[in-house]
């Protein structure tokens, strides 16, 4: 009977254990699905530029770098991939996604 007892406890802390397991996969999958952003960089007259869609629809399209007094693209289309992640990273985190002249310095892209 002891026996019986002990394999009745065992089972039970291994399906609680496996079943924690499942929920944990199932939110981390739910919650990575939830958040799907797609960057995108597209050539313009003068440079680059760069859109962010979310769940298939473009939510932001930037052809000139912010922040700057002149209307200018981004110089090169990693500059613009740069700043897009960087956008997409502020989103994830509910920040507001508008960027500073310090954080374009950060990230060196050319002004």
């Amino acid at each position: 009977m002891m026996m019986i007892i002990n394999i009745k406890r065992f089972f039970r802390g291994t399906i609680r254990k496996n079943l924690l397991l499942v929920i944990l996969i199932l939110q981390f999958a739910a919650c990575s699905n939830n958040q799907t952003f797609k960057t995108q960089t597209f050539r313009t007259t003068s440079g680059w530029g760069y859109t962010i869609a979310y769940k298939g629809q473009i939510i932001i399209k930037q052809s000139v770098i912010p922040v700057i007094n002149d209307s200018k693209s981004f110089a090169t289309k990693e500059d613009a991939q740069k700043l897009a992640a960087l956008v997409v990273k502020k989103l994830r985190h509910n920040i507001s996604p508008t960027v500073n002249k310090n954080e374009l310095i950060l990230l060196k892209i050319k002004l």
